[in-house]
């Protein structure tokens, strides 16, 4: 035995504040992961969401955002996501890695199955997405907000007005979507970023700490990849139901936005914005591992 069992240290199965230093390592990855992602977030719900015809690509939406609202347009409705995100990536990587306890002690100390990872991660993303789901509204509709007069001025007006429009149903507008996209999102993140870093130690012979960052990285890309390509539709209706008029809604429910992508676009249409994520998704995710993973060996 090298002191580790799927990765994580013998010792940390007792260790009292392992919750906590999970969360905290968790929030760094958050904030590591907006602060990549957000330009190429803002450019994909762009193209998602905006009326047929305002853009003709990813790079359209980034010409005229440079030209028309300036380059802090790309960090339109950050400050909901950098602590927002934060909070979720927390709660996502501190329930994941609880799980991986659980199923360790379940399994007295044999490995973790393909099976149980993505449990575990499916299990973090139905958790996350109570979090999830609000915040993304309220960035989305920070993000969807154009030129000319501003209909909400930040994210408290936007709580504020969609509150006194609809309640908390009309905040949480969106959740379904989100639960569905996040188990199995999660999960597919999950289990191949632990299926390639078990492969890692296996081969080399080596405990999870001296997995080296780089691999880190570039395992945390390739699970932003898998997540996106597990989910990717779903995120569209989502994005076209929260970026939706709240006050006169085209849309009633996720078949009558689905309806409507298909008139228009096709099944094209719902992998809009398809590009641009994966663009996004290898820089975010790799930053957001290598973020956790650091913090988590300074945290010991």
């Amino acid at each position: 035995m090298d002191g580790t069992t799927n990765g994580l240290d013998v010792d940390s199965l007792d260790d009292p504040y392992r919750a906590a230093k999970d969360i905290f390592a968790g929030t760094v990855g958050g904030i590591a992961q907006v602060l990549v992602g957000q330009p190429f977030d803002t450019t994909k719900v762009r193209i998602q969401s905006a009326p047929p015809g305002t853009y003709s690509s990813a790079v359209d939406v980034v010409r005229k955002l440079l030209q028309l609202e300036g380059p802090l347009a790309f960090y339109k409705g950050t400050l909901t996501p950098l602590i927002g995100i934060g909070a979720v990536v927390s709660v996502q990587f501190g329930v994941n890695e609880y799980m991986k306890r659980f199923f360790n002690k379940r399994n007295n100390g044999d490995k973790m199955t393909m099976q149980q990872f993505f449990i575990s991660g499916s299990v973090s993303g139905l958790a996350n997405s109570f979090l999830a789901s609000p915040i993304e509204h309220i960035r989305i509709r920070l993000q969807t907000q154009t030129v000319g007069p501003k209909v909400f001025t930040g994210p408290i007006d936007v709580i504020q007005k969609l509150y006194k429009q609809g309640g908390i149903r009309l905040i949480y507008r969106g959740l379904g979507a989100t639960l569905l996209r996040e188990s199995i999102g999660a999960g597919s993140y999950f289990l191949t970023f632990e299926a390639l870093v078990q492969r890692d130690m296996d081969k080399y012979h080596k405990p999870r700490k001296e997995v080296e960052s780089w691999k880190n990285c570039l395992y945390g890309g390739l699970a932003g990849y898998a997540m996106w390509l597990s989910i990717y539709p779903v995120d569209v209706l989502k994005s076209n139901l929260q970026a939706d008029n709240y006050k006169n809604p085209k849309f009633k429910t996720y078949a009558d936005s689905a309806r409507f992508i298909f008139q228009k676009y096709g099944i094209r249409g719902f992998f809009k914005g398809f590009i641009t994520t994966l663009l996004r998704a290898a820089p975010a995710n790799a930053a957001t591992f290598v973020a956790f993973e650091e913090t988590m060996r300074l945290l010991g």
